[in-house]
């Protein structure tokens, strides 16, 4: 099975469990749950209105201030943001607002307004994002075309970090998280979307965009 991020057909087995098996790509590195498994669209909506992320979370908002904190050091004045997956509670964005950024949100079943995706800004935030993506080398190249050069995509999402520990791992028995990361999976996409890479934590990814 082709790997859905980077399309090279040497995935290998890595993991099954009852309810949905897991591949490894062997070129980047991404591990990922096949088609057959996938949710579908009602499904997986049920499973994010079960959320209650709100802007008004302090102990969220502190949660959050992990990718905004040195997001906002690298960005100029007035800079303008798309918080691509804000979900049914965004509160990034009114963070990133509260600072003097101007703010677009998308979300496939929250935020729908497509036009938000024909212009081109100066960041875009994906907070546990990623790790929903059903097919990955399309929406990374996506949220790239949407970053002016020199732009910054701030990611959050937990990392693989071998196949011990993913066995015992809470983050992926998610039904709604399909594709898991791990530090060479970013340096593989470091390569191929000639970006600047920035771990910053653990589970906080800064790429810029280079001119």
């Amino acid at each position: 099975m082709s790997c859905p991020l980077c399309k090279r057909p040497q995935s290998i087995f890595f993991l099954q469990e009852r309810h949905r098996i897991y591949r490894r790509c062997e070129v980047c590195l991404l591990v990922f749950v096949p088609p057959a498994w996938h949710l579908d669209a009602q499904a997986e909506k049920a499973e994010y209105d079960l959320h209650r992320n709100h802007p008004e979370d302090s102990g969220y908002r502190r949660f959050l201030s992990r990718l905004s904190m040195p997001l906002r050091e690298r960005l100029p004045v007035a800079a303008r943001g798309l918080d691509f997956g804000s979900g049914p509670g965004p509160t990034l964005a009114p963070m990133l607002a509260e600072d003097g950024f101007r703010m677009e949100l998308y979300d496939p079943f929250y935020a729908p307004d497509t036009s938000v995706l024909n212009a081109r800004y100066d960041f875009v935030t994906c907070t546990e994002v990623v790790e929903h993506f059903r097919f990955p080398g399309r929406e990374f190249s996506r949220l790239w075309s949407l970053l002016l050069p020199g732009g910054w995509l701030g990611i959050m999402t937990k990392l693989v970090i071998d196949q011990a520990a993913f066995a015992r791992w809470h983050y992926k028995n998610d039904l709604t998280h399909v594709a898991f990361f791990s530090r060479q999976t970013f340096r593989f996409l470091e390569k191929k979307l000639r970006a600047r890479l920035q771990l910053i934590e653990p589970d906080v990814i800064l790429m810029q965009k280079l001119k």
